[in-house]
């Protein structure tokens, strides 16, 4: 029995030697990340900023793949081919992670069946925006107008299913059941545009897609959908602390997953070496003045964040009967 016990622990420490040797020599080629957002855009920027971190911190260079398009599914894609190896990793919101599958079904997407969660990077909150000239003051405006005229008021969003529209139906929702016209756009900029011009009601918006527009003192913040006031703007007000539905909450994180079957250390190491680099003072500032939350989650902490807003969205995209198939 004592022979068993130790041929047995000879076996377990043979086996798993080689996983520990990938662990303590990975990186030992270039890395790369696959992302389905288009070169220069607010997510692509922060993993450019982050990818130089790395490649320094790895003494490799990881290199960006856009992909963008198709919703997503193009990257998505590209990155279901790679190995299993921890070399190819692929940058996704928490949208394509938790709406993805409920907005279009005949593509049978099951995000953490087909990837591993790896590592977290930011979330961003949203604000109501509203054009300068509006005579809201407060969600409590909002939210009366609306209810006083259904089907009047219009909103707009970067897409249906997007974060905007989704939220936009969380509000309805959440407020007694109002209703409001979506209006969705192809381009961010066009869509705050629209709401500093009064083409529309108002808009969901993260301080930097919408930094432009206010600046330039064509529309203003009402309230933030978060659970405390952003430091960036302290004068805001939650939508609870504004008279709207308390516990409304809009936001979208971004993370890196990896295809389904990366060895354990490997991933350990990825969200080890990520959560130094967003500790990083260079990458705390530039998150600071976007308004992005650093996030240090587990793979186990990003998994249950996708459960989590995949039934809220699932909820959300029945309610309005949406479908993008």
């Amino acid at each position: 029995m004592k022979t068993r016990f130790a041929l047995a622990g000879i076996a377990a420490v043979f086996f798993s030697a080689p996983v520990l040797a990938q662990a303590t020599d990975y990186p030992s080629k270039p890395v790369t990340i696959v992302t389905p957002f288009a070169a220069g855009s607010g997510p692509d920027a922060v993993l450019r900023l982050v990818s130089d971190k790395l490649s320094k911190l790895w003494n490799q260079r990881v290199v960006i793949d856009n992909r963008p398009g198709g919703a997503g599914f193009i990257a998505i894609e590209q990155a279901t081919r790679a190995a299993p190896d921890g070399y190819t990793l692929l940058q996704l919101d928490s949208e394509h992670l938790a709406a993805l599958p409920h907005l279009y079904k005949s593509r049978n997407f099951k995000p953490l069946q087909t990837f591993d969660p790896v590592a977290s990077l930011f979330r961003t909150p949203f604000f109501v925006a509203v054009p300068t000239e509006s005579k809201w003051k407060s969600m409590a405006d909002l939210v009366a107008d609306a209810k006083a005229r259904p089907d009047a008021l219009s909103y707009g969003s970067w897409g249906i299913g997007s974060p905007g529209h989704l939220g936009a139906q969380q509000l309805e929702a959440m407020a007694g059941g109002l209703r409001m016209q979506h209006v969705p756009y192809k381009e961010v900029s066009q869509l705050y545009a629209s709401v500093g011009s009064g083409d529309i009601a108002w808009a969901f918006a993260s301080l930097p897609s919408s930094a432009g527009i206010y600046k330039a003192g064509k529309l203003r913040y009402i309230a933030v959908a978060a659970p405390r006031r952003v430091p960036q703007m302290p004068d805001v007000p939650t939508i609870g602390e504004s008279g709207g539905p308390a516990g409304l909450e809009v936001n979208s994180f971004v993370s890196l997953v990896a295809p389904k079957g990366v060895p354990a250390a490997i991933k350990a190491k990825i969200n080890a070496d990520m959560a130094k680099v967003i500790a990083d003072p260079d990458i705390r500032a530039r998150f600071d003045t976007f308004a992005f939350e650093p996030l240090a989650w587990s793979p186990e902490e990003i998994a249950r964040n996708v459960e989590a807003k995949s039934k809220v969205y699932g909820e959300l995209v029945v309610r309005g009967n949406i479908s993008l198939d």
